[in-house]
C-alpha cells in the first residue's frame, strides 16, 4: 500500500507527466529515490522550489475512489493492460470502476462524431453489438453520438470499456451519467484524471490515446477532417494498431475524415466481418521503434537504464546552456535538438527532465518538446 501511495504522490506532483514518470523511474529505479531527487532536479532546471504532493492528499483520493467502488492500477504492475503499457506516454496510473480484467481482453475501439447522423449511430450500435457478440470488448469515449451508440450496442450482447476525460466522479456529458453507471456495473470505466477533475478540451487527447492503447484496432464512423476521432486513429496508427473506417456520403462533412482514412489505406468497413478478418492478435508496435530516446524496459520500469550513467557533469552543464535556447513555443523534435547541440542522448535526457520538472518545457508524445509560456 505504501508503494502505491508513493507512486500516486509522484504522479500527482506538478511537472511529472507520463513521459517524465518513465524517465524518473528509469533513472532512479524506485519511487522513493525519484521523490527524493525531485527538488534538486527542479532547482537544476531553474525552479526555486517544487512541491511534492503530500501523502495525506493521495490517501484522501484513494479513500474517495474506494468509496465509489473503484481502485487504482499502476503502469508496471500485473493488472495494467500490456498493450496500453506499450504506448510511450502510457498513463502511470489509472482509476478504474468495474471489471479491471476487461482491460486485458481483446479490445476494438469504436469512435466517431458527436453530432452523428441517425444512420451513423445505427451503424455504430449494430457494429459494436456484433463485435461484442464475437467476444471482443468494445472501447469508446462515452461522448455523445457515435461513442454512446457503440457502448449501448456492445452492452446488448457483451462488454464495453468507457475511457473518460475527467475524474470518475465527474460524468461527462451530463446526459451520459446513467450510461456511465451502467457501464461501471457491467463493464469498466477508466481514466487517468484525478477525482474531481472536470473534463476540459486539453484532457480529451489524453483520453483518446487510452482508447488507442487498449485497442488492437480502431473503427472510425463519421469523422470530420479536424476531429478527435481522427486524432485517435492517428495515435493508433503510430502505435501499430489496425485502422478501420466506415464509408459515408461525400456530401456529408461528417464523413470527410473517415472517407480520407480509407483513401490512405484504412480497411473499408461495412460489417463486423470486415473487422474480424483484419484484426491482429497483437499490435505491431511500429510507433515505439521510432522513439529511441525514451525507450522503456519491457521487464519493468524499475530497471536502471545504463544511458543515464553515461553523461558527465560537464556535458550536462553544457546542455543546460545550449538546450533551452533551442526550444520555442512550437514543438521541436528531440532528434533535432540533439543534432544542433551535439550532446549525448543521456545528457539531453537529463537536461530535459530538469527543465520539465522546473515547468519550463513540456515533453510531448512523438519525441517532441515545447517551451511552456510563463504565467
Amino acid at each position: 500500500m505504501n508503494d502505491a501511495l508513493d507512486r500516486l504522490r509522484l504522479i500527482r506532483t506538478e511537472g511529472v507527466g507520463p513521459l517524465t514518470y518513465r524517465r524518473l523511474m528509469g533513472r532512479f529505479g524506485t519511487v522513493q529515490q525519484a521523490l527524493d531527487a525531485l527538488p534538486e532536479l527542479a532547482r537544476a532546471g531553474g525552479r526555486a522550489a517544487t512541491t511534492i504532493t503530500t501523502r495525506a492528499n493521495v490517501e484522501r483520493e484513494v479513500a474517495a475512489l474506494t468509496k465509489l467502488g473503484g481502485n487504482f492500477i499502476f503502469l508496471d504492475t500485473p493488472d495494467y493492460p500490456e498493450f496500453l503499457a506499450d504506448m510511450p506516454d502510457a498513463p502511470p496510473a489509472l482509476a478504474v470502476l468495474g471489471d479491471v480484467k476487461l482491460l486485458t481482453t481483446r479490445c476494438v475501439g469504436v469512435v466517431g462524431a458527436r453530432n452523428a447522423s441517425a444512420n451513423g449511430m445505427r451503424m455504430a450500435e449494430q457494429l459494436a453489438a456484433d463485435l461484442a457478440e464475437h467476444k471482443l470488448t468494445v472501447v469508446s469515449g462515452l461522448a455523445r453520438g457515435i461513442d454512446a451508440a457503440a457502448h449501448k450496442g456492445a452492452m446488448s450482447t457483451g462488454r464495453t470499456i468507457a475511457a473518460i476525460a475527467g475524474g470518475i466522479d465527474c460524468p461527462y456529458p451530463p446526459e451520459n451519467e446513467k450510461l456511465q453507471a451502467q457501464i461501471a456495473e457491467t463493464g469498466c470505466v477508466v481514466t487517468e484524471a484525478p477525482l474531481g477533475t472536470a473534463p476540459m478540451a486539453k484532457h480529451f487527447p489524453k483520453r483518446n490515446r487510452i482508447i488507442a492503447g487498449l485497442s488492437l484496432g480502431l473503427v472510425v464512423i463519421e469523422a470530420a477532417v479536424r476531429s478527435g476521432s481522427l486524432l485517435t486513429a492517428r495515435l493508433g496508427n503510430e502505435a501499430g494498431r489496425e485502422i478501420f473506417a466506415v464509408p459515408g456520403s461525400p456530401l456529408d462533412p461528417r464523413c470527410k475524415g473517415s472517407n480520407d482514412l480509407i483513401r490512405q489505406g484504412a480497411h473499408l468497413t461495412e460489417t463486423a466481418a470486415d473487422v474480424l478478418a483484419n484484426l491482429p492478435d497483437h499490435p505491431a508496435r511500429q510507433g515505439l521503434a521510432r522513439d529511441p530516446l525514451f525507450l522503456h524496459a519491457k521487464s519493468g520500469l524499475a530497471e536502471r537504464t545504463p544511458a543515464w550513467e553515461a553523461a558527465s557533469a560537464a556535458e550536462i552543464a553544457s546542455g543546460r546552456q545550449k538546450i533551452p535556447v533551442l526550444i520555442g513555443p512550437d514543438p521541436v523534435a528531440v532528434d533535432e535538438i540533439a543534432r544542433r547541440c551535439q550532446l549525448s542522448t543521456s545528457a539531453i535526457m537529463a537536461v530535459l527532465l530538469e527543465l520539465e520538472l522546473a515547468a519550463k518545457v513540456e515533453i510531448l508524445a512523438g519525441n517532441r518538446v515545447v517551451r511552456i509560456a510563463a504565467a
